[in-house]
This record gives structure tokens, C-alpha cells and sequence, in this order.
């Protein structure tokens, strides 16, 4: 009988340590969640722009060129959606940039001509592939702003002012800070708003169409929340 107890004790002790060994994680076999870059977010950006605007004559001739540089600053907002490493979203902001210069008329200098405009919006598409914390990227969409464009000579001015529609293309990358909220991003974009006319009704100053083309490198701060609707983070198992 004694010894029938000790082998039923042996036999319950060993099924026992062999379900808990079952139930034991493996060494390094733990899935841990991959980064997630899903979610939408806010934030802050600012920087430098430089470009130029050229004045044409209504027969194309050039009447002035217009370098132009100066700072930016706005908020942005967007969000992304991720498969894997593949980050698919979408960014829009609205930032002042504060452009204006003038130049003198190429035949006659005592006309100058002028550019100017105080905002610019985009509104883009982000595609980007992440490794880990780091989000690099490609970007492009529609540029928009209203964009001044001015003649004056001595005793006489007149400027006209016309919502301008472009384009924009550009590159960057993101990176997570030590809370995953938050992220930092720098920032590359061309943006191209070809050429309007302009007319104006004094007769001293000719009629013309005006371009304008701009570089911006900026640097953003986001603050990101949530994998909202579109689900959980993916996973990856390490081994």
C-alpha cells in the first residue's frame, strides 16, 4: 500500500511539473509588438524656403527675375495606416512663410516688379517604410496660396492678388521619441505653382504672367494617439 502511495504521488507530481513546464514561455521565443506607426496625429513645424518667382511679358519675354527666401512655420495634422512595414497616410498643414521680394524690370529699371504671399497650405499622400521607430518616406499632393503679384514706378503702384493651386513633392523621415506619442520628423519639399496672368489697369505697367517655385527643408514635431478603428499593432515574433 505504501509503495502503491508513493509511485501515485511520484505520478501526480510528475504530470504536474510537466503541465507547468508546458505552460513555461521558452527562452526567446516571445512574440513582442512590432512599432506601430497607425494612428492620427497633431503637430508643429517650421524651417527655411528659398525659390524664385519669374515676371513675364504676355509675349513671353522675361521681364524680371525674383529670388526670394525667408522662414515657415505652421501645424500639421494627418494620419497613417499600417500593413507590415508599409506606412500608407495622409498629412495636411498650413504654415506662414511670410514670401516677398522685388526686382528691377530687366529693360527698364525704373519699373520694379514685385512677389509676395504670407501663407501656404498642402494637403498630401505619405508613403513610407518603417524599421522600428524610424519612418522614411516619400510625400507628394496640392499646393495652394494666395500670391501677390505688384508694378511700381515713381508715383504710381498697383498689385493684384489671386488664389494660386500648384503642386508639391518632397521626402522625409520620422522618428519615435522615448514615448511613443511622440515623434520628430524632417522634411524636404518642392513645391510648383506655375504661371497665371496677371492684368493690370494702370497703362503704365504691362500685363504679365508670374510663376512661382520654392524649396522647403523643415523640421516637425508630432503628437500621435491611438490605433483608433483600423485595429491592434502587427506582431513579430523574435527568436
Amino acid at each position: 500500500m505504501k509503495k502503491f502511495l508513493i509511485a501515485g504521488v511520484a505520478a501526480a507530481t510528475f504530470c504536474g511539473a510537466s503541465a507547468f513546464a508546458a505552460d513555461m514561455p521558452v527562452k526567446g521565443s516571445i512574440a513582442a509588438p512590432m512599432f506601430s506607426w497607425k494612428g492620427c496625429y497633431l503637430g508643429i513645424e517650421g524651417g527655411g524656403e528659398w525659390g524664385r518667382s519669374e515676371h513675364h511679358f504676355t509675349d513671353g519675354v522675361l521681364g524680371a527675375r525674383i529670388n526670394m527666401d525667408g522662414a515657415i512655420i505652421g501645424g500639421t495634422s494627418g494620419c497613417n495606416w499600417q500593413n507590415g512595414n508599409w506606412v500608407l497616410g495622409y498629412e495636411s498643414d498650413l504654415s506662414w512663410w511670410g514670401l516677398k521680394n522685388t526686382a528691377p524690370n530687366l529693360f527698364v529699371p525704373a519699373f520694379t516688379f514685385g512677389t509676395k504671399s504670407a501663407w501656404l497650405s498642402t494637403t498630401r499622400a505619405r508613403l513610407g517604410i518603417a524599421a522600428d521607430r524610424s519612418l522614411w518616406y516619400i510625400t507628394g499632393g496640392l499646393a495652394s496660396s494666395d500670391i501677390k503679384a505688384s508694378d511700381s514706378t515713381a508715383g504710381a503702384f498697383e498689385q493684384h492678388s489671386k488664389y494660386r493651386s500648384g503642386w508639391t513633392l518632397g521626402a522625409g523621415a520620422e522618428f519615435a521619441l522615448a514615448d511613443p506619442r511622440w515623434s520628430w520628423k524632417i522634411e524636404y519639399l518642392y513645391v510648383d505653382f506655375g504661371k497665371h496672368t496677371y492684368d493690370f489697369s494702370n497703362p503704365l505697367f504691362a500685363n504679365r504672367n508670374v510663376d512661382l517655385k520654392e524649396n522647403i527643408v523643415r523640421i516637425g514635431l508630432n503628437y500621435r494617439w491611438g490605433d483608433g478603428w483600423w485595429g491592434k499593432a502587427p506582431v513579430s515574433a523574435k527568436y
